[in-house]
Formats: structure tokens, sequence, C-alpha cells
């Protein structure tokens, strides 16, 4: 029966119009279902900021109290670090007896206002030991002042180096004579400290590397650390790192590595690439952590003349169990051959300007006193700066160090010298004929 005035509908169009409207419906539903699921995703995969724990929130230490007011920058660093998580006070790092060396009085209390690595080897016995068998050690600062303020102790720390090159009576370096106190204080020493002697007989600062007082894992292992001494003309490896494949993976990714996992776990999914401190220091592939900075390293890049460090091929085989995770077989061992054969090459040029240079030498054409003659600078650049970058440049694949800011600058001093030696010899009358230059031109 049909309503009046009302036209019939037929069944088929109510059972189609039905279908579509059900169809509508499970369209909506399945966007909706959609919309919530990756919304749920996105946010299950955004960045969650980590819960920075105040570890001296509720502390009633009088260090803790008083510097809050007199300096509450280190307290808010100190409170956040791991060694505040682990329950060290400030105390265990400063406070000492009365009659220790350095040991100054403060609040009825003796401290040391910069805490040595004896004081750090009560916890990191096996660091500080390592880090007394490394360049960074002894040798830093013996590079510079020679060892005539080193106790009778730590003068047998360094002589039990191999990376010391230890010399008898070491001198004071030239151009730090030259510098002057004034000037050494802010240059030299802000880096060659770090191997300084101690009163309490040990050698060398801790933080240096790692900032106190926050001590943090990631600042230790991040390029940036290293920056603050491997720059420059004579070691420029911060540099040559950034321009280097290396460098340019951690500049453009590094913000997603892992920087806090835990020491001698790293594997190439926290590192895709490597920092300083993976290829010299961390537990890596099959080789362990170290302090000891030239452990995996095969050559004195750092002098004049390079020569192959003792164990050389201990530490090459560690080095490369760290190459090894990313890099095959070939490509390493091809790598190490063709790097040597260039710490080879600028030997050779090293060794021409040496021979270059010592007529000058024999006839008392140059004077006894560092860097007062203009070729002893053009000298000192020639394997302190070029030579260095050359070979830093060629192991740490920066090719613009090796080439432009290295090799070439290497070259053209070489060229100055021998015009300078040649007229020197002849003003003073005397016969001269240049070394042979074999096949190094």
């Amino acid at each position: 029966m049909t309503t009046p005035n009302q036209p019939d509908v037929p069944s088929g169009v109510i059972s189609t119009f039905r279908t579509l409207l059900i169809g509508l419906i499970l369209v909506v539903v399945v966007l909706g279902l959609a919309v919530v699921t990756m919304t749920m995703g996105r946010a299950g995969t955004e960045p969650v900021e980590p819960v920075r724990v105040d570890a001296l929130a509720n502390s009633n230490d009088s260090c803790v109290t008083c510097h809050r007011n007199s300096s509450p920058g280190i307290v808010e660093q100190f409170s956040h670090s791991s060694m505040a998580l682990a329950d060290v006070g400030c105390r265990d790092c400063h406070e000492v007896a009365s009659d220790y060396p350095g040991a100054v009085e403060h609040e009825g209390a003796y401290v040391l206002a910069g805490p040595t690595p004896a004081m750090c080897q009560k916890c990191h016995q096996q660091q500080v030991a390592e880090f007394n068998q490394s360049r960074h050690a002894a040798p830093a600062y013996a590079a510079i002042k020679g060892v005539s303020e080193f106790t009778p102790e730590q003068v047998a720390m360094y002589q039990a180096i191999p990376e010391g090159g230890y010399v008898e009576n070491k001198p004071v370096n030239g151009l730090y004579t030259v510098e002057g106190p004034e000037i050494t204080r802010f240059a030299c020493h802000q880096c060659h400290d770090i191997g300084r002697p101690n009163p309490d007989g040990s050698i060398g600062s801790c933080r240096k590397c790692h900032l106190r007082h926050e001590f943090s894992i990631e600042q230790a292992r991040k390029p940036e650390t290293c920056n603050a001494c491997h720059i420059g003309p004579d070691h420029p490896q911060y540099e040559i790192y950034i321009e280097s494949p290396h460098g340019i993976a951690y500049m453009t990714g590094g913000d997603d590595w892992n920087w806090d996992v835990e020491s001698g776990t790293q594997t190439v999914s926290d590192f895709p690439a490597p920092t300083c401190a993976t290829c010299h220091m961390s537990g890596f592939g099959t080789s362990g952590t170290t302090h000891d900075l030239g452990d995996r390293l095969t050559w004195y890049l750092f002098g004049s003349v390079s020569e192959r460090r003792p164990a050389w091929q201990d530490n090459m085989a560690r080095m490369k169990g760290v190459c090894f995770e990313c890099h095959n077989e070939n490509f390493i061992n091809e790598f190490y051959e063709n790097a040597d054969l260039c710490v080879e090459a600028v030997n050779e040029r090293a060794l021409y300007a040496r021979e270059l240079i010592a007529p000058l030498k024999e006839n008392g054409l140059l004077t006894a006193a560092p860097f007062d003659q203009p070729v002893d600078f053009l000298d000192f650049d020639i394997w302190h700066h070029w030579g260095r970058t050359t070979k830093f440049g060629t192991w740490m694949q920066g090719p613009d160090y090796a080439q432009w800011h290295g090799i070439y600058e290497m070259l053209r001093d070489i060229s100055e010298m021998e015009v300078i030696v040649e007229e020197e010899m002849h003003k003073a009358g005397l016969p001269y004929e240049p070394p042979s230059t074999d096949d190094t031109e």
C-alpha cells in the first residue's frame, strides 16, 4: 500500500542506495583507522627528549649548598653527570690530607682545586695507566719544556714511554723560549699541559679531554673536543677529519648516532662512520678500549723524518680491527701500502731539506740562537707544518691538506731554501754544490 501522492520507488533503487551508503561508511571508517594508525606510528618514532636526572636535587651536602650560591654553574653540571648519579661526591675528587702536595685550605678542609690523575686513578686505574704510556702524557709537556721540571720518578716514567723519543737533558723548545712566558701561558701551555708534571708525582690533566664537571661521554667522543688542540698548520687533524668521508658522514648524520652507548660495546649501528675516538680509543670491532693514543698507529708521523713505531705490526692489527667493521681487506691493505709510500716520499723531501741547510750550519753561517734568522723559520715550517700535514692528510683522507696545505707548501719552501743557501754560501765566498735531488723534484 502506498501513501497518497507519493510515487512508488523501485526496490532495486533502494537496494543500490543502501549499498552505496554502507560503502561510504566503510570508506570513512577505514580512512579514520588509517589516520589513527599513522598518528600512533609517528608518535612512536618521534625522538623523545631524555629526562635529565638531577642527582643533587635533594642534597644537603655542605659543598653543594655553598656552591649553589657561589658557583651554581658547576653544581648544575655535576648534578647531571654520570659520576653524581654513581654517588661520587665533591670530596671524593677534591678533598685531600693537609700535607698532600698542592693542597690548599678551604672552609675547614684541604682540597685540590684541580684534581690530578692520581685522584682519578682511585676509580679509573686502567685508564690512567694507559694514559701514562701515551704521547698525551709526559712527552706532550717535554716537547715544549724539556724535563727540567720533572722529578726523577717522572723522568723515569717518561723514559719508559716508547712514544717519548726521550733525549737525555732534553732542552726547552727554541720557539717556546723566543715567545716568552707572557705568550706561552696562553698558547703552548693550553694544549701541552695535558702532560704536565703535578706536585703529587702524577702526570697530566684528565680534564683537558673530559671537561669538568659534567664528564659527559658524548662530549669526550665528539671530534670537536679533539679540535681544542688538533688544529692549525702543524697538526690539523680536525680540519682534515671534517673534509674526509668519515667527517662528512659525521657532519651530515651524526645527530642520530648513539653517543651514550656503553664503552666497549660500540658497533656500526651506533656509529655508521668513525670519529677520532672510534679509531684511536674506543672499543670497536676486535679492538679494545684504550687511553693510549699511539696504540693503533704505525708511524711517528709528528717527526721531521717519520720512523716506524715499536711493535708497529701489532698496532696496525689493532687499527685494522676497527677498519674491518666497514671496509674489506683488499681496500684496507691497499690503503696502508699506498699511505706508507707517501710517508716515505715525504721523508725523502725532509731529508733533502736537512741536507740542503747543512752547509750553513757546518760553516757557522747560522747562529746558535733559535729562530733569529729567516731560514730558521723556513727550516721549521718545512717539516713541522707542511711535512706533517701531508702525512696526516694522507692517513686521514683529507686531499686538500695532503696537497695544498701540505706537499705544495713543502715544495715551495724547499725551493726558497735552495735560493737562500746558495746566496749565503756565495756571500761568504765558500764553494757550494747543491745536494742531489734524485727523483724528489
